[in-house]
C-alpha cells in the first residue's frame, strides 16, 4: 500500500510538473512573437521562477496523488466517473463552485501573505519576479505553495464533481495562473472592458497586483476584490 501511494505521489508530481512546463513554454513562446524583447535580460529570474515551480510542483502532486490512490482504490471523495450520477445541469454549477470557492480561499489567503510578516517568510519569492514572467504562475515559497496545494484536494470531499469536470478546473487553473503572469494581455479589448471582463481576472488585472502590492488580490473573479475595496482595475496595456 505504501509503495502505491509513493507511486501515485511522484506520478502526480510529475504530471504537475509537466502541465508547467508545457504551458508555460508554450505561453512564453507566444510571448517571444508577439512581444519581442519584453523578456530581454530575464534569464536569471525566469531560472528562478522555474527551480521554485518545479519544487511547488512536488508539493501540489503529493497531496494530489494520495487523494487521487484513495479515490481509485477506496472510493474516497466525491469525484464520480458516471454521467448520470447527477443532472447534466450539475456540471458547469460544480465547475462554478470549485472556481468560486478556490477563488475564495486563494483571495483570503493571498491577503493574509501580504501582512509584512508573512511576506517576508514566503510571498516575497513570488515578488521577486519583476516584472513577472509566463514561468511565474508556480514560483512560491513552499509554505506558499503549501496553501494553494491543498484547496482542491479538500474540495473533493466535500464537493460532488465529475472527473471530466475536475480536469477541467484544473485546466482553467492552470492557463489562467499562467496568462495572468505574462506581462501582456492576450484577450481582446473587447473582452477585457466588457461587462464580463469587468468580473474576470486577466493579465491586465493582476499585473496591477504585482505593480502595486495592496491591491486585486484574486485568482479567477474580481468579486471579493470588488466587495472588499481592494479593486484597483487594469494595469495601462503593454
Amino acid at each position: 500500500m505504501q509503495a502505491a501511494i509513493i507511486v501515485s505521489a511522484i506520478a502526480m508530481t510529475a504530471i504537475v510538473a509537466l502541465r508547467y512546463l508545457a504551458a508555460s513554454g508554450a505561453f512564453a513562446f507566444a510571448t517571444s512573437r508577439t512581444r519581442p524583447g519584453l523578456y530581454a535580460g530575464l534569464g536569471p529570474q525566469i531560472r528562478r521562477e522555474i527551480g521554485w515551480s518545479l519544487a511547488s510542483a512536488a508539493i501540489y502532486g503529493v497531496p494530489a496523488g494520495i487523494v487521487a490512490w484513495g479515490w481509485q482504490e477506496h472510493g474516497w471523495t466525491r469525484i464520480y466517473a458516471d454521467w448520470g450520477a447527477y443532472p447534466l445541469w450539475y456540471m458547469p454549477l460544480s465547475l462554478f463552485l470549485y472556481l468560486f470557492l478556490h477563488d475564495t480561499w486563494f483571495y483570503w489567503t493571498h491577503r493574509l501573505l501580504h501582512r509584512p510578516r508573512w511576506f517576508r517568510v514566503a510571498h516575497a519569492v513570488h515578488h521577486a519576479s519583476r516584472p513577472p514572467t509566463a514561468w511565474a504562475a508556480m514560483s512560491f515559497h513552499p509554505i506558499e505553495a503549501l496553501t494553494g496545494a491543498i484547496v482542491i484536494p479538500a474540495l473533493v470531499f466535500f464537493v460532488p464533481i465529475h472527473v471530466a469536470m475536475l480536469g477541467l478546473v484544473l485546466t482553467i487553473m492552470t492557463v489562467m495562473g499562467v496568462t495572468n503572469h505574462m506581462g501582456w494581455e492576450m484577450f481582446p479589448r473587447a473582452l477585457v472592458h466588457s461587462r464580463l471582463g469587468n468580473w474576470l481576472i486577466t493579465a491586465s488585472h493582476h499585473q496591477r497586483h504585482h505593480d502595486e502590492y495592496r491591491c486585486n488580490y484574486g485568482l479567477y473573479f474580481r468579486f471579493w476584490d470588488r466587495l472588499c475595496g481592494t479593486d484597483r482595475g487594469l494595469a495601462k496595456p503593454r
